[in-house]
C-alpha cells in the first residue's frame, strides 16, 4: 500500500489549488476562515487511490486528497454527514498533517439520526479550542416532553488570537416536505438566542453553521431562521449550496449566521465580518470524466460554504 499520489491525483490537485487561490482569501496572522461543509456519506473508506467498479464506497484515498486540500484553506471547518465509521475522516486528518485536530460528537442513534456525527476540524496553529463543548438538548416541549432534534446539534468553543468564538453545527430533519424541518429549524433558532441572551455565560461570539435545508429567502423555514435575529451575509444569498443546484433552483440549504441587534448591529467582539464570503465549486477542477452523480459519492453533494473575518491582533 503506497500513499504516493499517481500523477492524475496531482493534477487534479494543481488544479483544485489554482481555482481555491483564486476562490478563497490567503489566511493571513488579522484573518480568520470559517468554513461548514456537508460531506456526503462521510464514512468509510476504499483504501487505494482510485475506487474499481466493484468497490464500495467509491469514495477513495484520490477523493479525500481533494478534500483535505479544500479543507486546508480555512482555520476551522464544521462537517455534516460523518458517518459512524471515522476512516474517511482518519484519512483526512493524516492528509491534513499533525497540526490538525478534531472534535466530534457520538453518532446520533434512532433512524432519524441516520448513523451521523457532527464533527469540526481545525488548525491547532491557528485556531485552540476554548474548552467548550457540547450538544444542545432542548426543555420539554408541550405535551412532548422527550422530544429532541433528529441529529443533536454540536458545539464547540476555540480561540484565534486571543478572541473567543463558539460555533454551533447542525443538520436538520430533512423530512418528508419542507413543514417536517419547520419545527426543527425554529427550536434550534430560539435556543440560541436565548443561550446569546444570557448574561454571564460562555455565549461570547456565538455562530452558527451548518445543513438547515432552508429553502429560498421569505419562504418559512427561511423566515423561522432569521427572525430571532440570526443574519446570514449577503453576500451569500446568491452562491450556490449544492451541486445540482442551478440558476432556476437556488436553495439555501447551508449557512453561515450570527447575531445581530434589531437594527443590524453585530453583535459579534473583536471579531468584524471582512464582507467576504462564498462556496466553493469543486466540480470543474477534479475527477473530470465523471458524473455529478458520481463526484457527489466520492467528494460531496454541497459546495463548502465559507466566511472571512477580522481579529483584533496584539
Amino acid at each position: 500500500m503506497t500513499t504516493v499520489a499517481p500523477e492524475a491525483v496531482i493534477k487534479d490537485l494543481s488544479r483544485l489549488n489554482i481555482a481555491l487561490d483564486q476562490a478563497v482569501p490567503a489566511r493571513t496572522p488579522s484573518n480568520l476562515l470559517v468554513a461548514t461543509w456537508n460531506i456526503r456519506a462521510f464514512g468509510s473508506l476504499t483504501d487505494k487511490w482510485q475506487a474499481g467498479p466493484k468497490d464500495s464506497p467509491k469514495r477513495d484515498w484520490h477523493a479525500v486528497a481533494c478534500i483535505a486540500d479544500i479543507v486546508r484553506r480555512f482555520d476551522v471547518i464544521a462537517l455534516q454527514e460523518v458517518r459512524r465509521s471515522v476512516e474517511a475522516l482518519q484519512f483526512l486528518l493524516q492528509r491534513l498533517g499533525p497540526t490538525w485536530k478534531v472534535i466530534a460528537s457520538d453518532v446520533t442513534e434512532g433512524s432519524a439520526g441516520n448513523g451521523e456525527r457532527l464533527a469540526f476540524l481545525y488548525d491547532s496553529e491557528r485556531v485552540q479550542p476554548s474548552g467548550l463543548v457540547g450538544e444542545i438538548v432542548l426543555p420539554p416541549i408541550g405535551d412532548d416532553p422527550q422530544r429532541q432534534f433528529a441529529r443533536s446539534p454540536y458545539f464547540a468553543g476555540f480561540s484565534r488570537a486571543g478572541t473567543e468564538f463558539t460555533l454551533a453545527s447542525v443538520h436538520v430533519l430533512w423530512g418528508k416536505n419542507a413543514a417536517e424541518r419547520l419545527p426543527e429549524v425554529t427550536a434550534f433558532a430560539e435556543w440560541m438566542r436565548d443561550w446569546a441572551d444570557r448574561p454571564n455565560d460562555w455565549n461570547r461570539n456565538l455562530m452558527v453553521l451548518g445543513d438547515f435545508n432552508l429553502d429560498r429567502i421569505g419562504d418559512p423555514l427561511y423566515e423561522a431562521f432569521v427572525d430571532t435575529g440570526l443574519w446570514p451575509p449577503k453576500e451569500l444569498n446568491d452562491v450556490p449550496r449544492t451541486i445540482f443546484d442551478d440558476d432556476k433552483d437556488r436553495h439555501f440549504y447551508d449557512q453561515i449566521a450570527w447575531f445581530s441587534e434589531p437594527d443590524g448591529t453585530s453583535v459579534l467582539e473583536d471579531v468584524e465580518y471582512s464582507l467576504r464570503a462564498g462556496s466553493f465549486d469543486f466540480i470543474p477542477h477534479v475527477m473530470t470524466g465523471l458524473s455529478r452523480n458520481e463526484i457527489s459519492w466520492r467528494i460531496s453533494d454541497h459546495y463548502p460554504l465559507w466566511a472571512e473575518f477580522n481579529v483584533s491582533v496584539s
